[in-house]
């Protein structure tokens, strides 16, 4: 189980990404436009470094929902490979079975 704060500290960022989604696409969209001048790029540009670092998306974490495990999650699923092993073989996850040849 990973600790509280690692866990709390995810969920800021994710808070985050949220909130400064639509500033971070509109930056982005003036930088990217070929009719903005210069000036309006370059304002842009300072203005998306000035956000918080942690509202970037790439800063996010994909973590088990169960144990907040950071590494062998699965996405489709949202679990840890031990979770996801322990709730498959209880039938908790429909279709999904042990391989066995």
């Amino acid at each position: 189980m990973a600790k509280t704060c690692v866990v709390e500290r995810e969920l800021k960022r994710e808070r985050l990404v949220k909130k400064y989604a639509a500033k971070r696409a509109q930056y982005k969209a003036v930088i990217l436009s070929p009719k903005a001048s210069q000036e309006e790029k370059w304002a842009a540009i300072a203005a998306l470094q000035a956000l918080p670092k942690n509202s970037t998306p790439c800063r996010l974490r994909n973590r088990c929902q169960l144990t907040g495990r950071g590494h062998g999650v699965y996405r489709k699923f949202g679990l840890g490979r031990s979770k996801l092993r322990d709730h498959a073989m209880f039938g908790d996850i429909p279709g999904l079975v042990k391989a066995s040849w």
